[in-house]
């Protein structure tokens, strides 16, 4: 998979709110109601990336989740990325 230049992922990420471009990766965050939510939300992303073959940088502390998703093959972002951040975001506005 070809990485994307600044320009094809500043046009991409325009359209994911919340989502930044930083150090060759896209970044987000969301705050959940308590950590059960958070780690439900987390299982159902989980499975989307297991389906995807394509696996975040996450982080989780009590009812936050931090999620960064680079393609480590191509050393940067690819249409990869944003396939999974648009299906992160479905399974977010889906709660």
């Amino acid at each position: 998979m070809e990485k994307l230049t600044a320009k094809q992922i500043e046009d991409q990420i325009a359209s994911l709110e919340g989502w930044e471009y930083v150090n060759d990766g896209i970044e987000t965050s969301f705050e959940f109601k308590n950590f059960k939510e958070a780690f439900t939300v987390m299982t159902r992303i989980a499975f989307e990336c297991e389906a995807q073959n394509h696996h975040p940088d996450w982080s989780n502390v009590y009812n936050s989740l931090n999620i960064r998703l680079s393609t480590h093959d191509a050393n940067g972002v690819t249409e990869k990325d944003f396939t999974l951040a648009r299906s992160i975001e479905k399974i977010i506005e889906s709660e």
